[in-house]
C-alpha cells in the first residue's frame, strides 16, 4: 500500500510521474477507496488514508489519464459503500454503455502556443452570449459539440464580435439543458465534447482576436444526479450534507442545494472552481449567475432578514483572487436588483465585480419596441436607459435587448421580433422596431451583449433542444446581419470616426415624447471623429426636416440610417442626409441643424 508521503497536493485526481494521486474531502467517513480500469474496480485494493481534517487521499502507480474512477465511502450509518464521482474530477463520463457515471483520470497536457492574447479594453467590448447544444448544431439526436462551435468563430469574428459568452458547460444530468443544472462542476459537459475540445475552442478564439467568458453557477448545484448529495453520508434535517445548508438556507427555486457559504471546504471548492476555468482553461473573464441567491437566501436583494453575509464575502474572496492575479479577466455578475454594491471595490464593503447584467435598460428598450401603440412608448424611460450606470461608471453595466431569459421559452419569453409583431414576427414592425432598439443598444453607454441568433432576427424561442436555423436565416435577413455589422464597427470605432461611442460620456440633450423622438451625444475627448449624435424616432412617421441640437458647428455626416432598404427591402429609405450645424442655441446646445429620419429609425452622425 502506497504512504502518504508518495502523495501529491492538490484535489481531485492528480496525474504525475509516479502514477495518480487521490484527494478527497468526506469528514464523516469511516474509510475512503478508489476503484477504476487500474485495479479491476476493486473496493478494497486502494484504501486512502486519513489526512487531517476529514481530508484521505492516497498514490495509486497504475493510475493513468485516461482511467476511469470512482470513490468507495463507507460511513458508519450505512450498510453499503457510497459509490461517488469525485467532486473535482475535470472530466466525467455520464453516457457509459451500462448507463454508469464515472470520473476519468484527466490528462493535463495541451499546446497553448504562445497565446499572448489579452482581453480588449473593456470599453470596446462586445459580447456574444451562445449556448453551445444550440448554436451551431443540426437537428438529430444529439446537441451540438464544442468543434461546431470552433467552425463559425470566424463569423463571429466578421460580425465584429470580440468577446464570446459561452451558457453554463459543465456536466449535467442528461444530454439537453441550458446548463443552469451543474452536476460536476470542474468538468466538461461530455455531449459537448472534452476538455480538449473547450482548449481548443479558447485557443482558437484567442486566435481571432475574441475573448471568451464563461458562465458559472454558485448559487446551487444539481438538483439532478447529485453525487455531492449527502456525499459522505452525513446530513440534518433529511437535507443535501457536508457541501450545502442543512437548514432553511438550502432551498432555492432550483430544489434544496444551495452550498454552505460557511464551510470553508466548501468556500474552497468554489474559488478553486472559478480560478480553475481562468488558469486551466485560459478563460477571458467569468459571469456569475443569479448573484442574489448567492447573497440572499430569498433571492431578494433587500430582504436584510435573509441575507447570507457568508455568501457576500465569499464573492468578496473569489474577486479579491481574481483580481490579484487576472486584473484584466472580467467578472460579471447577474444579479438584476439594481444595487450599485454589486460593483463597488471590496475595499469599500462592494462585492467586487466589475459589471453586471442591467435591467434597467433591457426593459426599458423592449417596452418601447413591443408596446403596440407609439403613444405608450415613454421617451423618459428611455432616456433613463441610455444613462443608467453604476458609481458613475459606464462600464460597471453590461447592455443588451435579448439574452437567454428574455428569449426562453421555459421562462415564458419571446424573442423580440415575435414579441413585437406575434404571428409575423418578420413583418415590418417587428423588423423596425428590432432594429432601432439593436441601434440603441450599440450607441448607448456600457458593455454591450446580443443573445445568439439576433443578428439574423431568430424569432423562435430559445429552447435546448432547437438549434437555430441558419441557412434559412441569413438567407432571409442577410441585410439585417448586415446592419448588425455596420454597428458593431461603428462601436468599436473601426473608421475612427465614432471613438466616443467607446467613451463615457453621454448627454441625452433632446426628449419629444409627444412626437416620440429621442437624441443623445456620446464622446470620450471630444472633437472630430469623437463626438457623436444618435437620434431615435419611436413613432410610425417620418420627418423630412427635423431640428436638433448639435454641440458642434459644421458639417455632420450620416454614418449610419437603420432606414435604408439595404438593411431590408421592407423600410423606406428615406434620406438621413449630411447637414450643417449653425450658431443658435437648441436643446441646450450651442448649435442646430436639421436632420431627416424615418418612421422607427436611427441615424448616427459624426464629423470629419
Amino acid at each position: 500500500m502506497n504512504t502518504v508521503t508518495e502523495v501529491q497536493a492538490g484535489m481531485g485526481a492528480v496525474s504525475h510521474a509516479g502514477g495518480t494521486t487521490f484527494r478527497v474531502w468526506a469528514p464523516f467517513a469511516s474509510s475512503v477507496s478508489v476503484a477504476g480500469d487500474f485495479n479491476d474496480w476493486s473496493d478494497t485494493s486502494h484504501p486512502l488514508a486519513a489526512e487531517s481534517f476529514g481530508y484521505w487521499s492516497c498514490n495509486v502507480p497504475e493510475a493513468a489519464p485516461g482511467h476511469r474512477y470512482k470513490l468507495g465511502i463507507r460511513n458508519p450509518s450505512r450498510d453499503h459503500p457510497l459509490w461517488r464521482v469525485d467532486p473535482y474530477a475535470q472530466e466525467v463520463i455520464r453516457r457509459d454503455a451500462d448507463g454508469v457515471v464515472n470520473g476519468v483520470i484527466h490528462h493535463p497536457d495541451f499546446n497553448w502556443g504562445d497565446d499572448p492574447f489579452r482581453m480588449p479594453p473593456w470599453n470596446e467590448l462586445v459580447i456574444y452570449e451562445l449556448h453551445v447544444g444550440t448554436y451551431n448544431d443540426q437537428p438529430g439526436d444529439m446537441p451540438g459539440h464544442l468543434g461546431n462551435v470552433i467552425s463559425e468563430l470566424p463569423y463571429l469574428q466578421d460580425l465584429g464580435v470580440n468577446a464570446v459568452e459561452l451558457m453554463p458547460l459543465v456536466e449535467f444530468n442528461d444530454v439537453w439543458s441550458w446548463g443552469y443544472n451543474p452536476a460536476n462542476p470542474f468538468a466538461v459537459e461530455d455531449a459537448y465534447g472534452d476538455p480538449r475540445d473547450l482548449k481548443r475552442l479558447v485557443k482558437r478564439a484567442h486566435e481571432l482576436g475574441m475573448a471568451v467568458i464563461l458562465d458559472v453557477v454558485f448559487n446551487h448545484f444539481g438538483p439532478d444526479q447529485l453525487d455531492m448529495w449527502q456525499f459522505d453520508g452525513w446530513s440534518e434535517n433529511g437535507k443535501g450534507g457536508i457541501y450545502f445548508y442543512n437548514d432553511w438556507r438550502c432551498n432555492t427555486r432550483w430544489g434544496e442545494t444551495r452550498p454552505d457559504y460557511g464551510r470553508g471546504e466548501v468556500r474552497q471548492f468554489i474559488r478553486d472552481n472559478a480560478l480553475f476555468w481562468l488558469n486551466e482553461y485560459h478563460m477571458d473573464g467569468l459571469r456569475f449567475d443569479s448573484v442574489v441567491n448567492i447573497r440572499n437566501a430569498h433571492g431578494e436583494g433587500y430582504n436584510l432578514g435573509a441575507d447570507i453575509p457568508d455568501g457576500w464575502s465569499l464573492l468578496q474572496w473569489i474577486n479579491n483572487e481574481v483580481s490579484a492575479r487576472h486584473p484584466w479577466k472580467i467578472r460579471i455578475a447577474e444579479d438584476l436588483q439594481r444595487n450599485d454594491w454589486i460593483t463597488k471595490p471590496t475595499d469599500q464593503g462592494g462585492a467586487g465585480f466589475n459589471s453586471q447584467w442591467d435591467p434597467v435598460f433591457v426593459h426599458a428598450i423592449r417596452n418601447a419596441a413591443i408596446a403596440a401603440w407609439d403613444i405608450d412608448r415613454s421617451m423618459d424611460e428611455i432616456r433613463d436607459a441610455i444613462c443608467h450606470r453604476h458609481n458613475g461608471d459606464a462600464l460597471q453595466r453590461v447592455i443588451y435587448i435579448e439574452s437567454h431569459d428574455e428569449a426562453a421559452e421555459g421562462n415564458c419569453g419571446r424573442r423580440l421580433t415575435d414579441a413585437i409583431q406575434p404571428g409575423d414576427a418578420e413583418g415590418y414592425y417587428a423588423q423596425k422596431r428590432a432594429t432601432v432598439a439593436a441601434a440603441i443598444l450599440f450607441t448607448s453607454p456600457g458593455i454591450p451583449m446580443l443573445f445568439q441568433g439576433q443578428e439574423v432576427l431568430d424569432y423562435e424561442a430559445f429552447h435546448d433542444q432547437r438549434p437555430i436555423r441558419w441557412y434559412e436565416r441569413m438567407q432571409a435577413h442577410r441585410g439585417i446581419h448586415r446592419m448588425y455589422r455596420d454597428l458593431i464597427r461603428l462601436r468599436r470605432n473601426w473608421f475612427n470616426t465614432t471613438a466616443g461611442l467607446r467613451g463615457q460620456h453621454v448627454h441625452v440633450f433632446h426628449v419629444n415624447d409627444a412626437d416620440k423622438v429621442i437624441a443623445f451625444h456620446r464622446w470620450e475627448n471630444g472633437g472630430t471623429g469623437d463626438d457623436v449624435i444618435i437620434v431615435a424616432n419611436f413613432a410610425d412617421r417620418t420627418y423630412g426636416s427635423y431640428t436638433i441640437g448639435f454641440p458642434r458647428d459644421g458639417e455632420w455626416k450620416v454614418r449610419f440610417n437603420s432606414d435604408w432598404n439595404g438593411y431590408s427591402p421592407l423600410f423606406h429609405n428615406q434620406p438621413g442626409y449630411d447637414t450643417v450645424a449653425y450658431n443658435g442655441r437648441c436643446d441646450g446646445m450651442p448649435f442646430h441643424g436639421n436632420i431627416g429620419i424615418g418612421p422607427y429609425a436611427c441615424l448616427i452622425l459624426s464629423q470629419g
